[in-house]
């Protein structure tokens, strides 16, 4: 048997499911983007797409809910300075093609923008990773196999411990494909399966109750949930619960914070990774703008933003404008390094794109997102760490939280967290939220643990309306004086 090529491979199957049952070829493609390219523009391209998702739960030992949905569609872009034009399709035909390739013709030149050439003869496949298998991960188990697996994590949670009232599990699984193709000419195109096992039981102890969470994925089929991981997804999720319901009332106030490995990192995400985007950046909206070479954390902090790592959530085989996916280096032992840049906003702050141009669906125009952000560990023994806190708080895992792009502040709810004194853990806390400056607190690290990890899959990331798989990671890491928001 004779394979071909990766990348030629995913190109093939996104053109046998969006181009040829259409009517559409190379030729079509050509002629709307010289469509577009009749006005004076710097950019275009079509972006095609079509997604299959499916999702079941469970709650109170029944299957309440099973969905199954497609979706499919082609977004077109033009970009001319700073200006987009964008027109989206359900239809795949090619008079709705050109209908909107026609639309978006309309753009008006505006600053630096320049006709583009078409490429037609010239088309070159882009250069891409080859980071996850093209599998539809639906087609992994049956139908009968994922209730059974809800099941499975109903029983196991129940068993772990008399004190859970109440468990809920889901289960999704989505087979994306895309298809990039450019005005220069060049075609890429992604195949993306993408799945995730989500459990979330109750606690009961003397009228009180308490919620614990857990969950994972990837980029992979549904084989991966074997029973071992499927075991600790829940207990990690009771001992949350049970562990809650031990907990009083945070103190609130300035203290050391101590952040544990892993999940935690949404909180870098959210209160470092925005403001290193390179649109706040370019508009000088970003705490971050203007400050390349300079140092905006303490020694050994290494902040990256890495879509390259195989079989996460986060990460892309070629990113939605048709570049390949890269290990990018933010802010390297302290000191900013650049921004993570998309096509339009790496044009005009003159740097190369990093491939980090994302976007929801074809309905959809891209704009720089991260994929999988995180900080390289240090040197420390997180032992060494809890243990070098006088009074302080220890949080280990995080609920939700928001950020002010333009002055970095942030705030951030622990969902687990510990009050510690003289290097001991001494109860859990409840309602401790932690309040701060997302540059000012990097300046804060005071140390690094060795134990840096990633999420276990489980990270959506909004912007401008817009979500996106992403991960986050770090080590242990010790923050001083740090606002603690409590109820005590």
């Amino acid at each position: 048997m004779i394979s071909r090529e990766p990348t030629l491979e995913r190109l093939a199957i996104a053109e046998q499911l969006m181009l040829a049952p259409f009517g559409l070829d190379e030729a079509v493609l050509t002629r709307a983007l010289g469509t577009i390219a009749e006005h004076r523009i710097d950019d275009a391209d079509l972006y095609f797409q079509t997604t299959r998702h499916e999702g079941w739960s469970l709650e109170e030992g029944i299957v309440k809910s099973g969905s199954f949905s497609i979706d499919q569609g082609v977004g077109v872009r033009a970009v001319a300075g700073e200006k987009t034009a964008f027109a989206y399709s359900d239809d795949l035909g090619v008079e709705s093609l050109m209908d909107a390739a026609r639309t978006v013709r309309t753009i008006a030149a505006a600053g630096q923008s320049k006709r583009v050439k078409v490429g037609g003869a010239t088309r070159r496949v882009a250069a891409s990773r080859v980071l996850y298998a093209p599998t539809d991960p639906i087609a992994t188990l049956d139908s009968a196999q994922k209730v059974a697996l809800l099941e499975k994590v109903e029983k196991l949670a129940r068993a772990k411990d008399p004190r859970i009232v109440q468990v809920m599990a889901g289960v999704a699984a989505e087979y994306d494909v895309v298809l990039v193709a450019r005005a220069d000419g060049t075609r890429a195109a992604d195949v993306r399966p993408l799945v995730r096992l989500s459990v979330t039981v109750i606690a009961e102890q003397d009228g009180r109750r308490e919620v614990g969470s857990s969950g994972g994925g990837g980029r992979f089929g549904l084989g991966y949930f074997q029973d071992a991981l499927v075991q600790r997804y829940v207990d990690e999720a009771v001992h949350a619960a049970l562990t809650n319901l031990e907990s009083r009332p945070a103190l609130a106030g300035d203290m050391t914070v101590v952040l544990g490995p892993g999940w935690p990192g949404v909180l870098l995400h959210e209160a470092v990774g925005h403001g290193l985007e390179g649109d706040f950046n370019r508009k000088g909206s970003s705490a971050f703008s203007g400050r390349v070479g300079q140092r905006v954390a303490a020694k050994g902090v290494t902040v990256l933003d890495d879509g390259t790592i195989a079989d996460r959530r986060g990460s892309l085989n070629v990113d939605d404008e048709g570049h390949a996916t890269q290990r990018t280096v933010l802010i390297e032992d302290g000191i900013l390094k650049g921004y993570i840049q998309d096509s339009l906003n790496a044009r005009l702050m003159g740097v190369k794109p990093t491939g980090n141009g994302r976007r929801e669906s074809y309905a959809h125009v891209p704009m720089p997102r991260m994929t999988n952000t995180y900080m390289l560990g240090g040197d420390k023994a997180p032992e060494e760490i809890v243990a070098s806190i006088k009074r302080g708080l220890y949080a280990t895992n995080f609920g939700g939280g928001q950020v002010d792009i333009t002055s970095g502040k942030f705030v951030f709810s622990a969902s687990e967290a510990y009050w510690v004194e003289n290097g001991k853990i001494q109860y859990p806390v409840k309602g401790a939220t932690l309040i701060g400056n997302g540059p000012d607190a990097l300046t804060r690290v005071s140390m690094i643990g060795n134990d840096m990890k990633l999420d276990p899959g489980v990270g959506v990331c909004g912007k401008e309306g817009q979500s996106v798989p992403v991960g986050v990671g770090q080590p242990t890491l010790r923050i001083e004086r740090l606002t603690v928001g409590g109820t005590a």
